[in-house]
């Protein structure tokens, strides 16, 4: 998303001053595995120090994993225990220490998009609802017609209707693949709940918190957080679900009343398209699919769609077809993987408190992509080979990240060869220089609260 905002020309300072953003710098898990040795791990953003020459599993294996693994490989977990900013104030806009994204005020960075999309980049905005498809002889859409009475005609039409995939899903009959088979959370309850003090701290991670019936994320924004529950209605009731979202609120919110707030109930389908783009229609966001919010993967494959069609818009309409063909391949091979690595962090855990989180670990309910994994795992630990494309959404160190914060252990012992040795040494400085980053980011990066209200102050003074 840093990439993109600055490609666009929007200001940093902009985001973080207008939408109540922060900086997320991965997810905390809470929890999840159920292991007495591995109640919470760290999945950050950034990749285990040179990670391209050296794979650090196998020496952290070779000691018997006595440490947490993100601890050693990259000093971004100590960042993020300590609760400090990925950079520091001074830092250009878009600049970083340590890799991050961003938590925002939906709603805000929607405006914030719209005001800079109309007024800096010539976009026209129609505010109107879809009546009717017209369509070519050949089966275009040759234009939508709208409740004002206008016809908008175009060559490309993206579908970002939501759900309700008006064009993709209504119109082309594109049907969702439900994938409720395997990943089985289909509703999830919010609710925005204020700090405490306005100067508490702000976490630059989601914490995912692990219960019997599915996990609670909650997401520190500069004026509040969000928290919510994403459960399987099959596993358990809304009231249920609902008390269970009311005690973490309690606990986690101390003078905080939870029945003063308002609180959201959101179902949602868990799939993707079987065509995202069809003839001159291709879908972006919800209307190509949704699974459910963990790690985020559905804002990441909004990204990469948009990178796609910015970077490969047809000059004609042979081309398109050319072009479509290539966009359904793509994004039909990082459906498929999100989906596997997803289930990854259900299948590692040895929880036994519901039958919810029995079903999951259960083989049958595996993608068969993350069954093969899983014995070769047991072998060797992930690498580059587990996830060879350079667009990966999540790369093979987010693997290993899941993998052995959820406490897995492998039955094979590592092969202390030739060549073992010699890179041994290598892995003693790596994880040594690793210590030494962090202890001198410890020194020199703020807080985030502190980064944050910084930030905030130098956007007020700037307009």
């Amino acid at each position: 998303m840093r990439i993109t905002l600055q490609r666009m020309g929007l200001s940093e300072d902009a985001l973080i001053g207008e939408c109540n953003a922060s900086f997320k710098q991965g997810t905390r898990f809470r929890n999840w595995s159920g292991c007495p040795d591995a109640t919470e791990y760290t999945h950050p953003f950034s990749l285990p120090t040179d990670y391209a020459e050296l794979n650090p599993a196998n020496f952290w294996l070779s000691h018997g994993g006595k440490s947490a693994y993100a601890d050693l490989v990259t000093p971004q977990a100590r960042v993020i225990e300590l609760g400090l900013a990925p950079k520091q104030v001074s830092a250009p806009h878009y600049a970083f220490t340590v890799n991050y994204g961003y938590h925002f005020d939906a709603g805000k960075f929607a405006a914030l998009l719209h005001r800079h999309a109309v007024e800096k980049l010539g976009v026209r905005y129609v505010s109107a609802n879809v009546e009717r498809v017209d369509s070519d002889p050949d089966g275009d859409i040759a234009a939508v017609a709208l409740d004002t009475g206008e016809h908008v005609e175009g060559d490309l039409f993206v579908d970002c209707t939501g759900q309700k995939a008006l064009l993709i899903g209504r119109h082309y009959g594109s049907r969702l693949v439900s994938v409720k088979d395997v990943l089985f959370n289909d509703t999830a309850i919010a609710v925005q709940v204020p700090y405490a003090d306005p100067g508490d701290p702000i976490a630059s991670v989601t914490l995912s918190t692990a219960e019997p019936h599915g996990w609670i994320w909650d997401i520190g924004l500069s004026s509040r957080r969000g928290i919510g529950y994403v459960h399987s209605s099959a596993h358990v009731d809304e009231e249920s679900a609902f008390s269970t979202l009311i005690r973490y609120v309690e606990e986690s919110s101390p003078g905080v009343a939870p029945g003063s707030l308002s609180y959201r109930t959101i179902p949602f389908e868990p799939g993707y398209r079987e065509k995202f783009w069809v003839r001159n229609c291709v879908a972006v966001g919800l209307s190509a699919g949704f699974i459910e919010p963990l790690e985020a993967s559905a804002l990441v494959l909004i990204e990469q769609s948009a990178k796609i069609i910015g970077e490969q818009m047809p000059r004609d309409r042979e081309i398109m077809d050319i072009v479509a063909d290539r966009f359904n391949a793509k994004m039909g091979y990082h459906w498929k993987r999100i989906v596997e690595f997803l289930k990854l962090h259900y299948a590692t855990s040895v929880r036994e408190d519901s039958d919810y989180w029995k079903d999951n670990r259960e083989q049958r309910s595996w993608p068969e992509g993350l069954r093969r994994k899983m014995k070769l795992w047991q072998q060797q630990p992930p690498w580059h080979d587990d996830a060879p494309r350079l667009d990966e959404l999540f790369p093979s160190a987010s693997y290993q990240y899941v993998l052995y914060g959820m406490g897995f252990k492998p039955h094979y012992a590592v092969a202390r060869n030739a060549r073992f040795t010699r890179m041994r040494k290598r892995a003693d400085e790596v994880f040594h220089g690793t210590r030494m980053k962090a202890r001198q980011m410890e020194s020199l990066l703020p807080t985030t609260r502190e980064l944050v209200t910084a930030i905030a102050h130098r956007a007020a003074a700037q307009d």
